[in-house]
């Protein structure tokens, strides 16, 4: 595996992590997206709804493969300032509540207040806090008296969690956001690749938006579109010692591949091909119904579009501590590559509903 890029890799995914881009407010990462993609692609653009798209023209350019990763995050929102000076909040997307006690936190409002979540002490609690705090008895403390809060921060204000990235053992970093700026990461890698070897077909890797709160980004920028075939990248769980056999996938074994109703069984056989051609170990990930991904947006859109999903497997889901292989991250961006490129000039025949 090629060292520096594997560097450059990790480099570009702690900057995605530790900006902000909660769904609906992802701006702030569209510069960071446009610098990283334009040396590696024809055009690039975003749309009404803050989509960034990437084309890179392939030798024909008779069809479009569309890629998609979603570059937003789970966060919260200012809900109500008290006049003691503390702020409720609630939330914005899956946010897990047991994560929240503690955490240290970013209010965007005026400008950037930075504040902690709190709550009453276990030795005030006639449990001795034995049962997990709820959200309403939270409150964020940023340290000053409520007219001064109200000079900065009002109700509506964006909050997001405060995490720097940490590098562990045996190549595995953890950090906040990395789902799904870890699929923005490979769609990098797939372009970086895609400069060294030839590719019949059209490019457009989009990071899209507004996924945690329902694929939005993904339903308007499919149908604009409108891709011969769509690959969405995201991420899955992985095995833990507590998952108790609900999880297959692990770290360090490759991209996990997508088989089910919501992809395209010869989207399927084309990227374990790829993958046993180019000897780029991957892993098999059975979903039987609703893969709560960009694939459920794309495979509908229009009159609908053969779609496949490769994930990368990550530890500790939507907390600030999500945990992933960097050698995962590579080995997925040079399969969706080597698949793209591995594809016949017609695809007319080849892949169709």
């Amino acid at each position: 595996m090629n060292n520096a890029q594997q560097s450059s890799a990790k480099d570009f995914l702690k900057r995605l992590s530790e900006n902000s881009g909660v769904s609906g407010y992802e701006e702030s990462l569209t510069p960071l997206v446009q610098a990283e993609f334009h040396p590696l692609a024809d055009a690039v653009y975003t749309d009404a709804l803050g989509n960034i798209y990437a084309h890179k023209k392939g030798t024909i350019g008779r069809y479009k493969i569309m890629l998609a990763a979603h570059m937003d995050e789970i966060g919260l929102m200012v809900k109500g300032i008290e006049q003691s000076g503390f702020i409720r909040f609630t939330t914005v997307g899956g946010v897990d509540q047991r994560t929240l006690l503690s955490q240290e936190v970013i209010i965007h409002g005026r400008k950037p207040v930075l504040g902690v979540i709190g709550s009453i002490p276990p030795h005030l609690l006639s449990d001795n806090g034995e049962k997990a705090v709820k959200i309403d008895e939270m409150g964020i403390d940023v340290g000053l008296p409520y007219d001064k809060i109200r000079e900065v921060i009002q109700v509506g204000d964006i909050i997001t969690l405060r995490r720097q990235c940490i590098e562990m053992l045996n190549q595995l970093v953890a950090g906040k956001s990395f789902d799904d700026r870890a699929g923005v990461v490979v769609m990098k890698i797939c372009l970086e690749e895609l400069q060294k070897i030839q590719h019949a077909h059209d490019v457009i890797a989009v990071t899209t938006t507004q996924e945690e709160l329902g694929y939005r980004g993904a339903i308007t920028s499919s149908y604009t579109l409108n891709p011969d075939l769509g690959i969405a990248i995201d991420v899955t769980h992985a095995l833990t010692p507590d998952t108790k056999g609900q999880v297959d996938v692990e770290l360090g074994k490759g991209p996990a591949v997508a088989i089910g109703p919501n992809f395209h069984p010869l989207v399927y056989e084309e990227l374990l091909k790829s993958a046993r051609e180019w000897r780029v170990p991957y892993q098999i990930h059975p979903v039987p119904g609703r893969s709560g991904t960009d694939a459920w947006a794309i495979q509908v859109t229009q009159a609908g579009v053969p779609t496949g999903l490769v994930s990368i497997p990550l530890r500790y889901m939507h907390t600030t501590v999500e945990t992933i292989d960097m050698r995962d991250i590579v080995h997925t961006g040079k399969l969706l590559a080597y698949f793209i490129a591995g594809l016949p000039e017609d695809l007319e025949g080849k892949i169709c509903y």
